[in-house]
């Protein structure tokens, strides 16, 4: 039987409490998957204008059951329409009997006017035996899903889903009935190949050239057909010969150019070259860099910076004074200016203990980008440390348009193009990980990853290691490492998940990677999103469907949202949100790098803005054109016509190609490159690039072994904890505390104070009384400054998690209480806020710290001159205070949630 309307599979429990509440009648109600039970559904039932949820349990024989009230005798059901069938009369321990079913809304069309999610049919309701009229089809379908994972052909495929769904069963009748020509078949398959017939004569017309050359053949283009095949298209016909005479030259024509090659080698006595293995590139030693700057009002310089000696020498234009030469381990500080994008303050230690500062203006951002970060590099260089805590990460999105590469990478690899770009002093510096994702990607999977490290080498003289590569047909990530840092790398996991039709076909979908870079969590998304300008609402989809479905990062954190999971996640590739804005006028604002008034109108930007897709992401600063839709060969014309089936398709220039990341609180992540190449021209996507100087930790030796003297214990300490959900629920909550720092997971008891006066929101509160005290492995500040912590807030029947969040441990440290207030998030959506005030206690013998690498430089939004005294910091570490980059979202001052005004009595 047909799924029952009121089995909405896995939505989640905000999609659920919203069809609800417009339903609006008490008695209304839907079942789902169970998120926090595998195999387990919830019951959603309205009352009251509150939504209450019960799991649906199946025991050891499959039985299923309710869980109610206390004396209610549970009863058991085969199957889940016997169940609801049964609740739907009264006093059966439900608030209301279940009277009104929700149903499912139909989905959307994609672009190919498939049906988004199951080809226009629907699944088997669960525990239901399917009916022997549409069993056969069925298994068609199941036979199909298992293979589609391995086939490129996903066009074709979608018209072999199609005759699964609508015509194969009038093939069964009519072959029951005597009829075995299959006439829906040959109709499938003839329209199906109908573009075959173009590409075959090309081919053949080439394989025919190219035997001629070696030998004068017999033409093969009417070999004799097999007998017996009946057919009743003749276009299927006439394809089936030119398969059979392409066929009969291939597999002759590499024997025919064998022998050739043979007959002439002897004939003319020839000797193959011996090739001796060139030797790899040696290691190149970074130059030294000059660079131009301005001292004071009007004073030139030069400043030279020698990563290899560790030293920056300045040397003044015309003034005869000797040149000044200024060691590594002497620059004590970096202060970049927000204000005076191309100026930079250095902080030098003076022999009398008195700083000196040096004020140096460049001729443009990007040569103060470059100074920067060569002063890092050798900085990073002459640290002595035995693990790195600072490593420079490069992503990489390129839709190929299913033609292979060029033969150089270089502009892509490097850096270098339009936008935001690396400067030439700085774009060979090789990074420390190179994550490249493709889409469209015809190359083979061994094939592309041998190029790419070939490529690299070639320009950095480094053996890159592979770390992972994981594809989805022609979606491929590829995770490449210094050889150095390949010891550094542990728990890797690869993932992907289909977004194409019906779910199942993997021409769109995602794929990842993540990993441990010694104590830091990396994640990695490379996806390709629904097409077509107006597709917004299925490109969210695509992405509430990969954010749910894809199996990353640590297993004890699977309840947690994806993007919770990971220090640092990365998602990229071909988004396909497009620009509402007539095409002659997004040509025009190109033609004048009218970029802002593009970015106003683009989808990416507007759905993001309305909290759709991609919560509290991060991405740079888009200086460059539009990388899509380009004519191929060029990139000075765009090709916003194209010619389908079903009639002209408009697809107008647009930003297709992205690249975003979100990472923990108080974190160093820092942008440092944006931008697109203008030199690649093989596909009608431009290649697209992002750098980041990423902070990490290593694991943590303490200064005394453990064990080895009574130590006392860190704690965290909460005086109170109030969290707003927006829900229709009642339920009672709970809180579970997930860290890397805890030996297990803790809970709290159940919310203490609760209110739920305003519709569509639920307060909640609990007291230090109810609140754990949380005792750290380790109690070393050093430790701790690096430290997360993970809430849950979790209902006490469902168990399932109405919200989460990430505070950092590093934030509270000190001998008073500090206050945090962030949002809480759920598969992709923001579902409340939670705010109250904690207490990291650190033992007086474990308060010892150091600076980072990274934390020598700061930024600076005013043109201020430095304090005499670098004031107090209450909390450790002990540093300067700095204001974070702009490629950073600033921390929430006050709470985006309404419902909080509301409570406060705010208007």
């Amino acid at each position: 039987m047909a799924a029952a309307g009121w089995y909405h599979r896995d939505i989640s429990q905000v999609v659920a409490e919203g069809l609800l509440a417009k339903a609006g009648r008490d008695g209304s109600f839907l079942v789902r998957d169970s998120e926090s039970v595998k195999g387990a559904y919830a019951l959603c039932l309205l009352f009251q204008r509150h939504v209450y949820t019960y799991r649906i349990l199946p025991d050891d024989e499959g039985l299923l059951s309710v869980q109610t009230i206390q004396g209610i005798q549970a009863k058991c059901f085969r199957t889940l329409p016997d169940l609801i069938g049964a609740y739907q009369h009264p006093n059966n321990g439900l608030v209301t009997p279940l009277l009104h079913p929700v149903h499912r809304a139909r989905p959307d069309e994609d672009s190919d006017g498939e049906d988004a999610r199951g080809w226009g049919h629907t699944g088997p309701c669960p525990g239901a035996p399917p009916s022997s009229r549409t069993h056969i089809p069925q298994q068609l379908h199941q036979r199909l899903q298992e293979q589609v994972h391995s086939s490129p052909a996903s066009d074709f495929m979608g018209f072999m889903a199609e005759y699964l769904t609508h015509h194969v069963q009038l093939d069964l009748e009519a072959l029951c009935h005597g009829h075995p020509q299959l006439r829906h078949l040959s109709t499938a398959l003839a329209t199906a190949c109908r573009a075959l017939h173009s590409e075959i004569d090309l081919t053949l017309a080439g394989l025919e050239t190219l035997a001629r050359v070696f030998e004068t053949p017999v033409s093969p283009r009417s070999p004799a057909r097999e007998q017996g095949f009946l057919s009743s298209d003749p276009d299927l016909e006439l394809l089936l010969n030119k398969i059979s005479a392409v066929n009969h030259l291939l597999s002759s024509l590499e024997k025919k150019v064998l022998k050739s090659l043979q007959e002439t080698v002897t004939r003319h006595d020839l000797a193959l070259p011996s090739m001796a293995a060139a030797p790899p590139p040696a290691a190149r030693p970074l130059a030294m860099q000059n660079f131009e700057v301005k001292v004071g009002k009007s004073q030139r310089a030069a400043l030279t910076v020698d990563v290899e000696s560790g030293t920056v020498t300045v040397t003044k234009r015309g003034s005869g004074s000797p040149e000044e030469v200024i060691p590594q381990d002497k620059i004590l500080q970096l202060i970049k200016f927000q204000s005076v994008q191309s100026k930079a303050r250095l902080v030098c230690a003076r022999d009398n203990q008195k700083s000196l500062s040096r004020d140096f203006i460049f001729p443009s951002a990007r040569k103060r980008e470059a100074f920067c970060q060569l002063l890092q590099l050798m900085k990073i260089q002459h640290s002595n440390l035995d693990e790195p805590e600072l490593i420079s990460v490069y992503v990489g999105t390129w839709n190929m348009g299913s033609a292979p590469p060029p033969r150089s990478l270089a502009s892509w690899l490097t850096s270098r193009g339009l936008g935001r770009t690396q400067d030439e002093t700085t774009a060979c510096i090789p990074h420390d990980i190179y994550v490249i994702g493709t889409q469209e990607n015809s190359l083979g999977d061994r094939e592309w990853v041998e190029f790419l490290c070939a490529s690299l080498k070639t320009l950095m003289a480094i053996d890159y290691r592979v770390v992972a590569l994981q594809c989805l047909w022609s979606i491929k990530m590829v995770v490449l490492v210094k050889p150095e840092h390949q010891r550094r790398i542990s728990h890797v996991h690869t993932s992907s998940v289909k977004t194409g039709i019906a779910n199942t076909l993997g021409n769109k979908g995602a794929v990842g990677v993540s990993f441990l870079f010694n104590g830091t969590s990396f994640g990695f998304v490379n996806c390709h999103l629904a097409s077509g300008s107006e597709k917004t609402h299925r490109r969210n989809q695509n992405y509430s469907d990969i954010l749910h479905s894809l199996a990353l990062g640590d297993k004890r954190l699977g309840d947690f949202d994806l993007t919770l999971r990971f220090t640092h996640l990365f998602w990229f590739g071909d988004l396909n949100y497009r620009l509402d804005m007539d095409v002659q006028d997004i040509l025009t604002h190109v033609v004048k790098k009218e970029f802002q008034a593009l970015l106003a109108v683009d989808q990416l930007n507007l759905e993001r803005e309305k909290n759709k897709v991609f919560l509290r992401f991060c991405e740079g600063d888009i200086s460059f054109p539009p990388t899509y839709r380009y004519e191929r060969g060029t990139r000075d014309t765009y090709v916003w016509q194209k010619s389908k089936p079903t009639g002209m398709r408009i697809n107008v220039p647009s930003w297709c190609d992205r690249i975003l990341w979100k990472s923990h609180p108080e974190t160093h992540l820092v942008c440092n490159s944006y931008g697109c190449t203008d030199d690649i021209v093989t596909s009608d996507h431009s290649p697209v690039f992002a750098t980041f100087e990423v902070g990490v930790t290593s694991q943590f030796v303490p200064k005394e072994a453990p064990g080895s003297s009574p130590e006392a214990l860190a704690c965290i300490e909460w005086e109170s904890i109030e969290v707003i959900l927006k829900t229709t629920s009642r339920s009672k909550c709970y809180i579970e505390f997930h860290s890397y720092c805890l030996e297990e997971v803790q809970r709290s008891g159940e919310n203490t104070f609760q209110n739920c006066d305003i519709p569509g929101f639920l307060k909640l509160g609990w007291s230090s009384k109810h609140l754990p005290v949380l005792n750290p492995i380790l109690p070393d500040l050093e430790y701790l400054g690096d430290q997360h912590l993970l809430l849950s807030i979790k209902g006490v029947e469902s168990c399932e998690s109405y919200g989460e969040c990430c505070l950092a441990v590093r934030s509270a440290i000190g001998t008073t209480a500090q206050q945090f207030e962030t949002f809480l998030f759920h598969r992709g959506e923001e579902t409340g806020s939670v705010r109250g005030w904690m207490r990291v206690r650190v033992p007086r013998g474990s308060r010892g710290t150091r600076e980072r690498l990274y934390e020598w430089i700061s930024f600076e939004e005013e043109d201020a001159e430095p304090a005499a005294e670098a004031p107090v910091c209450p909390k450790p570490p002990p540093q300067r205070l700095r204001s974070r980059p702009r490629s950073l979202p600033e921390p929430a001052s006050g709470y985006t949630n309404p419902a909080y005004f509301i409570f406060e009595g705010v208007p």
